[in-house]
């Protein structure tokens, strides 16, 4: 079956009734659900000033997020990317992806994200991207849960010169 890709548009979120939206979204599917992590926590995370929070769109329609962290111990860490159920298999996650690794490793060497243990379907995409296992993180989000942390890496740290 040929599926054909859709060019996709990835801008910051607009504001907290766009960020509800997404909330209400997210709720519906995936990791978030199987944690229990509520619709309060992800609004939380959406609208918080010290993340870059992003929406991809196709053809009007908001189809993923992503939230960077760029800045701290883990400067260029992946937070939250998603792309609703009906866009999934469709190339979106991985252009989500690069957009994420293009802003990053313009003031980092390494990109970094968590997956949760149980999702093998994640955990081999991100694989195929490049992303290698470095840790495991238990009970990072709730009990009884591991993160599985992964770094996609240009290089060593100290060997970054930022871009002017």
């Amino acid at each position: 079956m040929l599926i054909r890709m859709k060019k996709l548009l990835i801008r910051p979120l607009r504001d907290d009734a766009e960020a509800r939206d997404c909330t209400a979204q997210l709720g519906e599917f995936g990791p978030w659900r199987i944690l229990g992590i509520t619709p309060e926590r992800i609004f939380k995370d959406l609208t918080n000033p010290a993340r870059a929070v992003f929406v991809a769109e196709s053809d009007g329609q908001i189809i993923g997020l992503l939230v960077l962290h760029l800045g701290g111990s883990f400067d260029g860490y992946i937070q939250l990317i998603a792309v609703f159920p009906e866009f999934q298999s469709r190339g979106f996650g991985s252009q989500i992806v690069r957009f994420a690794e293009e802003k990053i490793f313009c003031q980092s060497k390494n990109v970094f994200l968590c997956v949760s243990a149980f999702n093998n379907r994640a955990q081999k995409f991100y694989g195929r991207l490049g992303y290698r296992r470095v840790g495991e993180l238990p009970d990072f989000l709730v009990a009884g849960q591991a993160e599985i942390l992964m770094r996609k890496t240009t290089g060593p740290l100290l060997a970054f010169a930022p871009q002017k």
